[in-house]
């Protein structure tokens, strides 16, 4: 069996689920660099991208770079950019299943070994589009790093040479740059982070004032779940099906939402891609799309996985189909978080609507997302996404919002473990997990030493974590304690089904 690239794409066999892209797309040109490899970046943006090509709205390809020293291009290499992305799941009801071969990626060039060819190729002025995800971590000002070496150390010590490189070659030409990590307003604190580096090495303020009048910094949102490759027994069978081997290979869901903040006239022109798919959303300000998925897709996630975790379920999709896991997660969307996110930018009846989608997505029987891995970095999570929502629902109804007091007790539960040399380890029912957050060494000395209610007393009042002291929400407190004591006698679904969720 043939790998997939440029040669064996003329000799694929039709197939009625799959899309085979001309081989013409193939030689567009590059008018995109795109800072990143993940599967994120691949199954949304660079998606839309390949919709524009194979629509004839934007005729242009990728330049990827790879900024981790982590793995190889050879992949990327071998197989010409190609790469097939399986979109399974429910929309709207009904079941989507098809493959689609994605040709947007024109090469990979790793920043370690190619940053002079990087260089070179922005100097040409069809590169007009900069997008990234470097996850949260990439978005940060590194006071050591240095843009004039080869390469910068951190990505906005390398987006500001990039800049630079530009500047020096086309001064006519700027670019508009598209962040996609998971941070609040991420195109504007990357904006701040390289100007502040271009002016600590002393650039000049000619190219400063180019930087602020060529370049346009967007916020965006990107909201997709794409798990990754499939599990190997999976991928062979899509490719014994499909006939060809594909070393790129990833999953998606149908859902796909890629919101711009497009506050200046030259977005929109920039962007002709934007019309090939309603997924992407251009519009002065993506507040609305933020909180939406911060609040009804991300908290509930949050608020969920620990108490799915204790019940035994393995996957999303596995908890759908419990209906006392549904009764909960109904009561914490429509119930607890619908009301907090529903004010003058966002109706009672766009909240439903997103949470139904929810839903729908959680319910996608094609996706292994396991609950395991929502509960990395469980502690920032319920920091970040949640505890805004348990302040706002104190604000609206002043009582304590019951299902976010059960999730929050699950939590606790779940951060229970102990040192496994340098990781630590939780156990429930004689199955080890690993806990993997920062905190999880406060955790362990915490449940060492203190009784349980002193435990939720310590850590609701622990301003470090939460920025405020949570006891002072009346009868929160009481409330994970008492939900926490009977998470403890072991009995988790009994816990669900003799509240109010059913």
């Amino acid at each position: 069996m043939e790998s997939l690239n440029r040669k064996s794409l003329r000799y694929i066999k039709p197939h009625p689920n799959l899309e085979i892209p001309d081989p013409a797309l193939l030689d567009l040109p590059e008018k995109v660099l795109q800072f990143g490899t993940g599967v994120l970046l691949r199954g949304l943006p660079d998606y839309f991208i390949d919709r524009a090509n194979k629509a004839g709205l934007f005729d242009g390809r990728i330049l990827v770079v790879k900024s981790t020293s982590r793995g190889e291009t050879d992949a990327f290499d071998q197989q010409d950019g190609l790469y097939t992305l399986c979109v399974k799941g429910l929309e709207n009801g009904s079941p989507v299943q098809k493959y689609l071969i994605e040709a947007a990626i024109s090469r990979v060039l790793s920043a370690q070994h190619a940053w002079d060819s990087i260089l070179e190729a922005v100097k040409q002025h069809d590169i007009r589009l900069i997008i990234s995800n470097t996850t949260e971590v990439g978005i940060r000002l590194d006071a050591d790093d240095n843009p004039f070496t080869h390469p910068p150390r951190s990505f906005p010590g390398k987006l500001l040479a990039v800049l630079y490189a530009r500047y020096q070659a086309d001064p006519e030409k700027g670019f508009v740059i598209i962040p996609t990590e998971l941070i609040p307003d991420n195109g504007d604190r990357l904006r701040a982070i390289v100007r502040e580096m271009a002016q600590r090495h002393r650039m000049s303020a000619a190219f400063l004032q180019w930087m602020d009048a060529a370049c346009v910094f967007c916020n965006s949102l990107v909201d997709r779940i794409v798990p990754g490759k499939p599990e190997a027994e999976e991928q062979a069978r899509l490719e014994q099906e499909l006939g060809y081997q594909d070393e790129l290979m990833i999953q998606a869901e149908p859902y796909r939402l890629w919101a711009i903040e497009a506050r200046d006239a030259r977005v929109e022109a920039w962007l002709p891609w934007a019309k090939a798919d309603t997924g992407v959303v251009l519009a002065p300000d993506i507040t609305r799309y933020r909180e939406l998925k911060l609040r009804l897709l991300n908290g509930t996630h949050t608020f969920s996985s620990g108490l799915a975790h204790l019940m035994g379920f393995d996957t999303v999709f596995q908890a759908t189909h419990h209906q006392a896991m549904v009764a909960f997660l109904r009561q914490l969307m429509w119930d607890e978080i619908v009301p907090v996110v529903t004010g003058p930018d966002i109706s009672r009846e766009m909240a439903e609507t997103f949470a139904h989608q929810v839903l729908e997505r959680f319910a996608n029987p094609f996706l292994k997302h396991h609950w395991i891995d929502i509960t990395v970095e469980y502690t920032a999570k319920m920091r970040m996404r949640n505890v805004p929502l348990i302040k706002g629902y104190y604000q609206r109804f002043v009582t304590v919002p019951a299902a976010m007091a059960l999730g929050f007790a699950a939590y606790l539960l779940f951060m229970k473990g102990e040192a496994n040399g340098q990781h630590y380890t939780g156990n429930w029912a004689g199955q080890a997990y690993p806990i993997r957050d920062s905190q999880a060494g406060y955790f362990a000395e915490l449940w060492k030493r203190s009784s349980r209610e002193q435990l939720v007393r310590e850590v609701l009042g622990n301003t470090d974590l939460w920025q405020e002291d949570l006891n002072a929400l009346p009868g929160f407190a009481e409330a994970v304690h008492a939900n926490l004591e009977r998470l403890m006698q072991g009995e988790v679904e009994k816990v669900l089904r003799s509240t109010i969720f059913v």
